[in-house]
């Protein structure tokens, strides 16, 4: 069974410590090099802050690392986020947010469909090239999806990440499931 995702804050609490040890600078140079305040990276590396979209984008430039890598969790074999559930980033100048289900990697193919499928046989899929990674976002219906001997059931809005590589299994729950599958392969 895949672990639960952890709570966003904490998600980027974490990354800004280990994004910051790595490139072995203090806390107070790293805030200015992004323009913010110690006390307000202070407060984010302990979890307790609520950055905005340009907060991290900053903090992101000042590390030199994407945005994706301070709001994205290290990655699970089976990876779930729940409709809702997402490191939700709001900005501060409009009504807007965002939510990364997965960052691209460097060197990837990814293509892009949209899948329909409808209760009964299961799609059961023999592993595809090494190392390529599936994702999928229900956006109709009910899904269980996964590799053989781990699928997880997935509501309209979840979106699950697993090994495409390995056996794996399509299989609708509900009349009229469809989803938006992405596989990448190196």
């Amino acid at each position: 069974m895949p672990s639960e995702p952890a709570a966003p804050l904490a998600i980027i609490a974490a990354a800004l410590r280990r994004e910051r040890e790595r490139v072995d600078i203090s806390l107070t140079e790293l805030a200015r090099r992004a323009g913010v305040t110690k006390s307000t990276l202070s407060q984010l590396e302990s979890g307790t802050g609520n950055p905005s979209v340009e907060t991290l984008w900053a903090l992101g430039v000042a590390l030199g690392v994407p945005f994706s890598r301070l709001v994205e969790p290290v990655d699970d074999v089976v990876r779930v986020i729940r409709a809702g559930d997402g490191p939700d980033v709001r900005s501060e100048q409009a009504d807007f947010s965002g939510t990364l289900l997965s960052a691209g990697a460097a060197h990837l193919r990814r293509d892009v469909y949209l899948i329909t499928l409808e209760p009964g046989a299961v799609r059961v899929a023999r592993g595809h090239t090494p190392r390529s990674v599936e994702h999928v976002v229900v956006a109709a219906g009910r899904l269980r999806v996964g590799p053989e001997g781990a699928p997880v059931e997935l509501d309209p809005g979840d979106y699950a990440t697993f090994p495409g590589d390995t056996p794996h299994r399509y299989e609708a729950l509900a009349p009229g499931t469809f989803a938006v599958l992405i596989m990448e392969h190196p």
